[in-house]
């Protein structure tokens, strides 16, 4: 093995003779130097007792010391110079060979070569031995040099770029990506099945519609027995009450807390920028352990400008994308993954106010559920939910799906699709199955489908993150109309292969698949055919109701009333289960809602073969007129009540 020799451009004054057993401790050397006081010391070794990480960290985190402080004093335990890569950064003739991902996974990166001496610049010296391993090269001498984490992420970045900006794109696997569609075979597949159904609607329209309604009575009856099911569970199991979460001081030295990542992507959000700052400092997990990565593209100068003016705390930092072509949501965390160091990943929305203890909630969760059990997903409901009828109605629209029909899915060990905010995964499993992908606009559900492909499932905890509801039909229109096209495009990507589909969920959960995907699409397309035959049960002569069997029009006609009688009872006991009794009278109003979904539904199928990785973003931060004071009671209680 090479050896350990420093290195120090312009101030060789570095001890390379002194041995680990005759240097000072970190904290030691600090108190010495007097950076830090004895009584700050104690304080951060009584944390470090409860939490996995470096005490240097400890002491940045809880502000007793300055990040260049600790490098400066890591410099002088170890006997290592320094190097400032911003100024002076590596020579790229020596980086051909070397991995971007291994380079971040040990802060460390060669720097130059001089003569027969190899210099590898890196941010933590307990990490010396595997970085002269790693980046020897036979005939060269090793030197090192400290360089802080922050310089090392930025020059990696830097130096790396091409390759981490393009793998940005490819990190989910070929075979369970979409981004083949736009690829001449797929895309060709699906437009010939898309025409030879159109063919039969024209050359045999009563023969089509009778099997497009029987079919969507069949969906129907699938999605309508899920509800009745979670309904089923819930009835038996009432509402599930948050287990107490230990205090890290309970937790042994084996159940020390781990360090938690946590993504926030961000494109053109300024409005939100300040509150965004509030919601991350005041997470109640120790600012150590957090690793707050802000994911904002390069080009756009409108966040990135309202972030510099902000004060960021060392645990929150900028993390900027490159610009490319496709500009989706999974591509930006693809290219911010590999610059986390949490063991345990999450992923919050700009206007994202989750409940303060929610990442111990699921540090907890974690802890103790099986391996089997990669991620975790807290529920989602609005603040602003009283602003009009569509934030109320989507207020009971999220409280069925979130606490109602997740729960029944996960009470029957059916794949859950994911939201896109709050949920949390084991690192090494989410790198183990690809990540996101990145040209899929609803990558959040198809990563719940993607886990349960490779053996993993999701659980839902008790702790509720609070969003601002889309209440405006045009944009709510829009944002539907993504998440459906997400939808539409995840079934045919794992449909490619169905039998290899059927193989990896078995067959409850393929059939689960179905009618959480296929059933969602179906029922809001089929919304001007369920109105069309009201209007013939209500008198208007409709004359070619007359050559269809009757006991398809009354079927179907009563399957959906039925459905909606199911929905409405859903509705009731979910409005009830979130604290929103207010809102009973306003889901008998649901029916008239519905059809802004039918709306979004028939604008993704056309966006499906034209534009099927557009991403049409949800704007925040709209300013609203100022509230009854009855109505900001009520946000502000609800958001207090913990779990809620």
């Amino acid at each position: 093995m090479a050896p350990v020799v420093s290195f120090s451009p312009g101030t060789p004054g570095a001890d390379p003779a002194a041995t680990p057993g005759t240097r000072l401790r970190l904290g030691d050397q600090l108190v010495q130097s007097g950076l830090l006081t004895e009584e700050k010391l104690q304080q951060a070794l009584d944390l470090q007792r409860h939490q996995d990480q470096r005490l240097g960290r400890i002491l940045v985190a809880e502000a007793a010391i300055t990040g260049e402080d600790l490098t400066e004093a890591l410099s002088r335990q170890s006997g290592l110079g320094r190097v400032d890569l911003l100024k002076s950064p590596p020579d790229r003739s020596i980086l051909n060979d070397v991995d971007p991902y291994t380079c971040l996974e040990l802060g460390a990166i060669p720097w130059r070569e001089v003569g027969s001496t190899r210099v590898i610049a890196l941010s933590n010296p307990e990490s010396a031995e595997r970085v002269i391993e790693t980046f020897a090269r036979p005939g060269f001498r090793v030197a090192l040099a400290l360089a802080p984490p922050e310089e090392l992420q930025r020059t990696i970045r830097t130096a790396f770029a091409d390759t981490l900006r393009s793998d940005a794109l490819t990190r989910c696997p070929a075979d369970f990506s979409c981004r083949d569609w736009t690829v001449s075979p797929n895309r060709k597949r699906w437009r010939l099945m898309l025409a030879a159904t159109l063919a039969l609607v024209v050359l045999a329209p009563l023969t089509a519609l009778q099997i497009l309604m029987t079919w969507i009575m069949i969906a129907n009856a699938a999605t309508m027995g899920l509800r009745l099911v979670a309904l089923f569970t819930r009835a038996r199991r009432g509402r599930i009450d948050p287990a107490p979460v230990p205090d890290a001081t309970q937790l042994g030295d084996y159940r020390k807390l781990p360090r938690v990542s946590i993504l926030v992507p961000l494109l053109r959000e300024e409005a939100v920028a300040g509150r965004l700052m509030e919601a991350m400092r005041a997470m109640d997990y120790p600012p150590a352990l957090l690793d707050i990565k802000l994911v904002m593209e390069e080009d756009d100068i409108i966040t990135r400008m309202a972030i510099e003016r902000a004060t960021l705390p060392v645990t929150i930092q900028p993390i900027m994308v490159p610009s490319d072509t496709l500009k989706t949501k999974p591509r930006a965390m693809n290219y911010a993954l590999p610059f986390c160091d949490g063991e345990i990943v999450g992923v919050y929305d700009a206007e994202d106010r989750p409940d303060t203890a929610q990442i111990r909630d699921v540090v907890r969760h974690l802890q103790n559920a099986p391996p089997e059990v990669a991620c975790v997903q807290a529920y989602l409901d609005f603040y602003n939910s009283d602003r009009n009828w569509i934030s109320r109605c989507f207020t009971l629209e999220y409280a069925i799906w979130f606490r109602i029909i997740l729960l029944g899915v996960q009470k029957l060990r059916i794949p859950i699709p994911l939201g896109g905010t709050s949920v949390f995964f084991r690192r090494s499993v989410l790198e183990k199955i690809g990540a996101w992908d990145a040209h899929n606009v609803t990558e959040d559900a198809d990563l719940g489908m993607r886990l349960a492909r490779f053996g993993y499932r999701c659980e839902m905890i008790h702790s509720t993150t609070w969003e601002e509801a889309n209440f405006r039909p045009w944009p709510w229109i829009k944002q539907r109309s993504r998440w459906l096209k997400g939808y539409a495009v995840t079934w045919a990507t794992h449909m490619q292969r169905p039998l290899a589909l059927y193989r990896d969920l078995g067959p409850r959960g393929f059939l689960g698949f179905q009618v959480l995907f296929l059933g969602a699409l179906t029922s809001y397309l089929s919304i001007p055919l369920f109105w069309l035959i009201w209007t013939g049960a209500v008198g208007f002569d409709i004359s070619f109701w007359q050559t269809i069997p009757t006991w398809i029009v009354w079927g179907f006609f009563g399957s959906m009333m039925a459905g909606q009688a199911v929905m409405l009872t859903t509705a009731l006991i979910a409005a009830s289960d979130s604290g929103r009794r207010h809102l009973f009278l306003w889901a008998l109003t649901l029916p008239a809602y519905w059809p802004l979904g039918a709306i979004a539904a028939y604008r993704a199928i056309g966006e499906v073969f034209t534009r099927p990785s557009y991403w049409a973003k949800t704007e925040h931060g709209i300013k609203e007129p100022a509230q009854p004071a009855r109505a900001r009671r009520r946000a502000a209680w609800l958001i207090r009540q913990p779990g809620r």
